[in-house]
Protein backbone atom coordinates (compact mmCIF):
# COMPACT_ATOMS: atom_id res chain seq x y z
CA UNK A 1 0.00 0.00 0.00
CA UNK A 2 1.42 3.62 -0.97
CA UNK A 3 1.63 6.31 0.93
CA UNK A 4 -0.70 7.86 -0.91
CA UNK A 5 -2.99 4.90 -1.02
CA UNK A 6 -3.33 4.50 2.68
CA UNK A 7 -3.84 8.35 2.94
CA UNK A 8 -6.62 7.96 0.55
CA UNK A 9 -7.89 4.87 2.76
CA UNK A 10 -7.68 7.06 5.85
CA UNK A 11 -9.39 10.11 4.34
CA UNK A 12 -12.34 7.91 2.87
CA UNK A 13 -12.70 6.25 6.49
CA UNK A 14 -12.93 10.03 7.77
CA UNK A 15 -15.58 10.63 5.71
CA UNK A 16 -17.22 7.34 7.01
CA UNK A 17 -16.87 8.57 10.41
CA UNK A 18 -18.27 11.73 10.13
CA UNK A 19 -21.45 10.27 8.18
CA UNK A 20 -21.45 7.78 11.26
CA UNK A 21 -20.84 10.53 13.90
CA UNK A 22 -18.53 8.45 15.28
CA UNK A 23 -16.48 11.15 16.82
CA UNK A 24 -14.24 9.56 18.80
CA UNK A 25 -12.96 7.62 15.89
CA UNK A 26 -12.89 10.78 13.67
CA UNK A 27 -10.79 12.61 15.91
CA UNK A 28 -7.68 9.55 16.00
CA UNK A 29 -8.47 9.26 12.16
CA UNK A 30 -7.84 12.86 11.82
CA UNK A 31 -5.10 12.52 13.89
CA UNK A 32 -3.18 9.82 11.71
CA UNK A 33 -3.81 11.84 8.78
CA UNK A 34 -1.47 14.61 9.95
CA UNK A 35 0.79 12.27 10.54
CA UNK A 36 0.24 11.06 7.00
CA UNK A 37 0.59 14.33 5.51
CA UNK A 38 3.17 15.67 7.20
CA UNK A 39 5.69 12.80 6.96
CA UNK A 40 4.90 12.81 3.04
CA UNK A 41 5.91 16.48 3.00
CA UNK A 42 9.06 16.07 5.48
CA UNK A 43 12.33 16.73 3.95
CA UNK A 44 13.35 12.61 4.65
CA UNK A 45 9.80 10.85 4.22
CA UNK A 46 9.48 7.32 6.16
CA UNK A 47 7.35 4.44 4.77
CA UNK A 48 3.75 4.69 5.18
CA UNK A 49 4.01 1.67 7.33
CA UNK A 50 6.59 3.69 9.78
CA UNK A 51 4.42 6.61 10.47
CA UNK A 52 1.24 4.44 11.53
CA UNK A 53 3.59 2.45 13.62
CA UNK A 54 5.41 5.38 15.26
CA UNK A 55 2.03 7.00 15.70
CA UNK A 56 0.66 3.96 17.52
CA UNK A 57 3.60 3.95 19.97
CA UNK A 58 3.33 7.33 20.62
CA UNK A 59 -0.16 6.78 21.83
CA UNK A 60 0.97 3.11 23.83
CA UNK A 61 3.47 5.46 25.76
CA UNK A 62 1.00 8.02 26.74
CA UNK A 63 -0.99 5.25 28.34
CA UNK A 64 1.69 4.66 31.27
CA UNK A 65 0.95 8.30 32.11
CA UNK A 66 -2.61 7.49 33.37
CA UNK A 67 -3.87 5.32 36.10
CA UNK A 68 -5.58 1.88 35.21
CA UNK A 69 -9.21 2.90 35.53
CA UNK A 70 -8.66 7.05 34.10
CA UNK A 71 -10.90 7.65 31.50
CA UNK A 72 -8.24 8.70 29.36
CA UNK A 73 -6.45 5.91 29.51
CA UNK A 74 -9.98 4.16 28.23
CA UNK A 75 -10.27 6.97 24.94
CA UNK A 76 -6.22 6.10 24.38
CA UNK A 77 -7.05 2.21 24.05
CA UNK A 78 -9.97 2.82 22.30
CA UNK A 79 -7.77 5.34 20.06
CA UNK A 80 -4.96 2.36 19.37
CA UNK A 81 -8.08 0.11 18.10
CA UNK A 82 -9.01 2.60 15.43
CA UNK A 83 -5.36 3.06 14.15
CA UNK A 84 -4.80 -1.15 14.55
CA UNK A 85 -6.53 -1.54 11.05
CA UNK A 86 -3.49 0.21 9.51
CA UNK A 87 -1.11 -1.63 11.48
CA UNK A 88 0.99 -4.84 10.08
CA UNK A 89 -0.05 -7.85 11.36
CA UNK A 90 1.14 -8.64 14.24
CA UNK A 91 3.62 -11.34 15.10
CA UNK A 92 3.03 -14.45 17.75
CA UNK A 93 5.95 -14.45 20.29
CA UNK A 94 6.29 -18.11 18.22
CA UNK A 95 7.48 -16.79 15.27
CA UNK A 96 9.97 -14.33 17.01
CA UNK A 97 11.47 -17.21 18.66
CA UNK A 98 11.99 -19.07 15.30
CA UNK A 99 12.90 -15.88 13.97
CA UNK A 100 15.98 -15.24 16.47
CA UNK A 101 16.83 -19.07 16.26
CA UNK A 102 17.12 -18.54 12.83
CA UNK A 103 19.11 -15.53 13.18
CA UNK A 104 21.69 -17.26 16.05
CA UNK A 105 22.57 -20.47 13.56
CA UNK A 106 22.87 -18.73 10.42
CA UNK A 107 24.57 -15.69 11.55
CA UNK A 108 26.22 -17.07 14.31
CA UNK A 109 25.13 -14.65 16.87
CA UNK A 110 26.40 -14.77 20.75
CA UNK A 111 25.27 -11.91 22.27
CA UNK A 112 22.02 -10.10 22.33
CA UNK A 113 23.40 -6.90 20.33
CA UNK A 114 23.83 -8.86 17.39
CA UNK A 115 20.85 -10.53 17.71
CA UNK A 116 18.68 -7.68 17.86
CA UNK A 117 20.73 -5.87 15.24
CA UNK A 118 19.11 -8.71 13.10
CA UNK A 119 15.82 -9.25 13.85
CA UNK A 120 14.52 -5.42 14.74
CA UNK A 121 14.04 -4.59 10.67
CA UNK A 122 12.14 -7.81 10.41
CA UNK A 123 10.06 -7.10 13.50
CA UNK A 124 9.38 -3.70 13.45
CA UNK A 125 6.14 -2.49 13.73
CA UNK A 126 4.79 -6.57 14.29
CA UNK A 127 5.91 -7.32 17.87
CA UNK A 128 7.10 -5.14 20.69
CA UNK A 129 10.59 -4.76 20.71
CA UNK A 130 11.17 -4.94 24.52
CA UNK A 131 9.23 -8.53 24.25
CA UNK A 132 11.68 -9.50 21.78
CA UNK A 133 14.87 -8.57 23.38
CA UNK A 134 13.50 -10.57 26.53
CA UNK A 135 12.81 -13.67 24.17
CA UNK A 136 16.56 -12.91 23.10
CA UNK A 137 18.32 -13.32 26.39
CA UNK A 138 16.52 -15.94 27.54
CA UNK A 139 17.32 -18.27 24.63
CA UNK A 140 21.22 -16.94 24.65
CA UNK A 141 21.05 -18.22 27.97
CA UNK A 142 19.32 -21.68 27.52
CA UNK A 143 22.02 -22.18 24.01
Amino acid sequence: MSLSSLLEQVSQDIKEAMKNQEKERLSALRMLKSALIENKTAAAPRAEIEVVVSYSKKIRDSLESYPEADLMREKLTREIAYIKVYMPQEMSEQEVRILINEIMTTVGAKNAGMVMKELSPKIKGRFDGKRANALVQELLEKS
